[in-house]
């Protein structure tokens, strides 16, 4: 399970739930920091997908913890942390292949779109006219990823700089369908999980088994320097 900010933060952020149950104001720079922080805070919660009564009952626990009191033993419920971890986590990957299937066999069926055999649907959204990369090459593009809800996770577009990387160095997806492009050419990639970050994800922002959408603009092949044969070694006398 992972843990991305330290407990003593959560408690903190927990404490200062307002009693009446209204929604805090945020009035200054310090309010909306403290609010960022309690949205951060929630991603360690995201896989457990919390019901509101059962959310209720996780303040509550948080509110004691602080305050000194404790209906029970914590450190005797560590077990059954773990597996209703597990258990809610799997549930959740199982939803979100499921969303992603969906979505990638909608996109299939666009005008343009081709899926290939490993399962990425290509959608053609400009033609290149040159070169196309290698496996063992590098390539500078801008792109775009979101997720299938149209969430922005990653951009070289708002960066303002295009980025320039191996092709063996990024996700199955990326390899195998940046090599069915040409440079000058666009596409857009649907990305199931199995070919992207898989059943660990990338949390906070990616989910496990979440299904990827990249715009992608080939700019460039950079072909890697060929080095120079060396000369054999003088045979010693």
């Amino acid at each position: 399970m992972r843990i991305y900010l330290a407990p003593a933060l959560l408690s903190l952020a927990l404490t200062a739930l307002p009693a009446s149950g209204a929604e805090p104001q945020l009035a200054t720079e310090e309010d909306k920091t403290l609010y960022a922080l309690g949205q951060l805070i929630s991603k360690n919660l995201d896989a457990f997908q919390l019901t509101p009564k059962e959310l209720e009952i996780v303040q509550s626990g948080l509110k004691d913890g602080v305050n000194g009191k404790a209906a029970l033993d914590p450190v005797q419920y560590a077990d059954q942390i773990e597996n209703l971890h597990r258990t809610r986590l799997a549930a959740l990957t199982a939803k979100e292949k499921a969303a992603g299937q969906a979505f990638a066999e909608k996109e299939a069926k666009g005008k343009g779109a081709t899926k290939t055999a490993s399962g990425i649907v290509i959608t053609t959204l400009k033609p290149g006219t040159g070169p196309s990369p290698g496996a063992s090459d590098q390539v500078k593009v801008n792109y775009e990823g979101k997720l299938i809800d149209g969430t922005v996770f990653d951009s070289s577009i708002k960066r303002g700089e295009p980025a320039t990387f191996p092709l063996d160095g990024v996700i199955p997806c990326w390899t195998e369908a940046l090599q069915l492009m040409k440079v000058g050419g666009k596409s857009r990639f649907v990305c199931p999980s199995s070919l992207a970050y898989g059943d660990r994800g990338s949390p906070p922002q990616i989910r496990s088994g979440a299904t990827l959408v990249f715009d992608v603009e080939l700019l460039d092949v950079v072909k890697q320097p060929t080095q120079a044969p060396q000369p054999a070694p003088a045979p010693q006398q």
